[in-house]
């Protein structure tokens, strides 16, 4: 693993989640688990399951050997059981004949993964909600501040940066909502046995699963799902589709920090955002890593999607797909919101660039404002042609539209001069901007409350 990068696109927490030692102690949780189930039905003696759950620790294990193995046995499951087997065989005899009775190494595989994705989920809920507490906090303070917005990359007509991040907190709190109704699917027991049916246990197969499920506090599902994966599937694009729109809240930010436009900018740090060569560089790092997650993650995603349509009972190659491709996804989406959470809360604003902007164009970016006064008095056509008319003066002359409009008569004689100053003065062309900011944070807090 390449660790020179991995405190800037992936949060510690998560990738201690699915670290090596976090991937072994998720299986051997399900085998430790088994026993008690089993033993609850009564198909083992309890008095193995001690022995048994004594050597399901991560720690009493060779990794370097575990890794060997794996290149020969074609999976991590089939050598660690073989190991778990002579650590219980070391304390008791007697229990080893217990252990993985009627599972399947594929069992231990993803139910140990769902054990490492149920973290996940944890840590990926306090982090959306508290960017999302910020983007809100964000959205109310800036609510009434005025910039340009931008469309094809061109000036448009005013927002304001509060309705912009509103937009940013919206997606955001979809997002939250998808996890939360994503979670029973995805959560759930894999337990099947050979082929799916649990023959190897018998007639007390489903009680088994049903202990099971209980003791890993995980859904049961209504069959075994070994090469039924829509559950991982859907995490995997609801992760893209986070790191697509964090990537969004990174691209907007970067724009605008553009020196030609100088409008918003990531917190300043020691060290942070400079350049190797040029003393004056402040960059948008934080803003790189959510773009970056979003660009890296469809093809992530893409994979698992490809290695849906897997064989009858048990997949050659597709399942192996995975193993790898889940955590990266997982990984790089808490990368980008550990991003997001430094920038958000300390975004610097210069909402007088943001003015000197928007009459960076002498009052263009207006115009429609006063094109549909006007048309309230000659008519849609006549008064879209005038005003197209004037910008076009405005423009050849080098002069502000409100010159231009006060010294055409046709203008003149229908709008005031006190009229075409409040129609050229941005804060008067907001719309709801205000509105959407307070649904968007109405909707958030709505969440919250559940």
């Amino acid at each position: 693993m390449n660790q020179l990068f991995d405190l800037y696109f992936t949060k510690p927490a998560m990738g201690e989640v699915f670290c090596d030692p976090a991937r072994v102690q998720g299986m051997l949780d399900f085998e430790g688990a088994l026993a008690r189930a089993e033993a609850s039905v009564g198909l083992i003696p309890a008095e193995v399951v001690p022995d048994i759950e004594a050597a399901c620790h991560a720690g009493l294990f060779d990794f370097n050997e575990l890794a060997i193995a794996v290149g020969n046995a074609g999976n991590s499951a089939i050598p660690l059981v073989k190991a778990l087997g002579k650590k219980i065989a070391a304390r008791n005899p007697d229990a080893e004949r217990y252990v993985h009775m009627g599972a399947t190494s594929q069992d231990v595989m993803d139910t140990g993964l769902i054990l490492q994705v149920r973290q996940a989920v944890g840590l990926l809920e306090v982090d959306l909600e508290c960017l999302a507490d910020a983007l809100a906090q964000q959205a109310q303070r800036h609510a009434e501040t005025p910039l340009a917005g931008r469309t094809w990359l061109q000036q448009a007509t005013p927002v304001t940066l509060g309705m912009k991040i509103a937009g940013w907190l919206g997606a955001l709190t979809r997002h939250r909502q998808r996890l939360m109704e994503l979670k029973p699917r995805l959560l759930s027991l894999q337990f099947g046995g050979a082929s799916g049916t649990l023959a190897a246990l018998g007639e007390q197969g489903f009680a088994v699963a049903e202990a099971l499920a209980r003791e890993l506090n995980l859904t049961l599902p209504e069959q075994p799902w070994h090469t039924q994966r829509d559950r991982l599937v859907e995490f995997a694009s609801l992760l893209g589709l986070i790191a697509g729109s964090l990537g969004k809240v990174g691209r907007d930010i970067s724009l605008l920090m553009q020196t030609e436009v100088g409008e918003l900018f990531e917190p300043a740090a020691a060290g942070k955002g400079g350049s190797s060569t040029m003393p004056h560089k402040r960059n948008p790092v934080g803003a790189a890593v959510m773009i970056s997650a979003s660009v890296r993650a469809p093809g992530l995603v893409a994979t698992m999607f490809a290695a849906m349509a897997q064989e009858h009972e048990r997949s050659l190659g597709l399942w192996h797909a995975e193993w790898e491709t889940l955590p990266q996804l997982c990984c790089l989406v808490s990368g980008s919101l550990q991003q997001a959470l430094q920038v958000i809360p300390e975004l610097e604003v210069d909402a007088a660039r943001m003015l000197e902007n928007l009459d960076s164009t002498k009052g263009l970016v207006l115009a429609e404002a006063v094109s549909i006064a006007l048309a309230k008095r000659l008519g849609r056509d006549a008064a879209h042609h005038l005003i197209e008319q004037c910008c076009r003066s405005a423009v050849q002359q080098g002069a502000h539209l409100r010159e231009v409009l006060g010294q055409h008569p046709q203008v003149s004689a229908q709008l005031s001069a006190n009229e075409l100053d409040q129609l050229l003065d941005p804060a008067n062309y907001l719309g709801q901007a205000r509105l959407w900011v307070a649904r968007a944070v109405a909707e958030h807090e709505q969440f919250i409350g559940r």
